[in-house]
């Protein structure tokens, strides 16, 4: 059931958003340029790399060492933007129809996480990631890794089809108010390090 309503709902929301994702195609490419998507490898369920698509909201620009610039100093207004209003994640209804991800699950983080997690945390991975997931509604950037991998599993534990309609739901008006987008103090999120007690 799950699975025809990722399928049905994404292809809907591809032909309704059709205008908008492609207005935000051409900005992207007049703004920052080439290429308009920002495309990665992540961890799908039980860890099976897939690639995620994205709209870019970074430049490319790097140091004399060839090294990329902090991120707060390639986020441009436009991406900053983007992400406001999510509009830079509309590319991943692809990977929903492509069976990648879901629409509701633990957020696909980097690869290089599957290693830090521990034994509780990587429980998140038992299940698809989605676009929108349980901490997503609930705090977003704005909570610790720890805070966000204890309700990515939590959800895994209490995954249903009514609290999918329901993190849609919560995920609709959060994105309106532009909450939880960036961590204090950071443009986005630390990256995750590891938590310090096991368990």
């Amino acid at each position: 059931m799950k699975r025809i309503f990722d399928i049905s709902s994404s292809s809907l929301g591809l032909i309704l958003t059709a205008p908008i994702i492609l207005g935000t195609a051409i900005v992207v490419k007049k703004k920052i340029g080439n290429p308009i998507l920002f495309k990665q490898i992540r961890p799908g369920q039980h860890g099976k790399p897939f690639e995620l698509y994205k709209f870019r909201t970074m430049t490319n620009e790097t140091n004399e060492n060839g090294e990329l610039l902090p991120d707060d100093q390639r986020l441009t207004s436009t991406g900053q933007f983007l992400r406001k209003y999510s509009l830079d994640e509309l590319p991943q209804l692809i990977n929903v129809i492509k069976g990648d991800i879901s629409l509701v699950g633990p957020r696909p983080l980097l690869m290089e996480y599957n290693e830090l997690y521990n034994d509780e945390q990587r429980r998140r991975l038992e299940v698809k990631p989605g676009i929108t997931g349980w901490a997503q509604v609930n705090g977003r950037n704005a909570i610790s890794w720890e805070e966000k991998f204890k309700l990515d599993v939590w959800y895994v534990d209490n995954q249903s089809f009514m609290l999918d309609m329901y993190i849609l739901y919560l995920t609709f008006i959060k994105v309106f108010k532009s909450e939880g987008i960036n961590q204090e103090g950071q443009v986005t999120m630390e990256k995750f390090k590891g938590s310090v007690v096991d368990g």
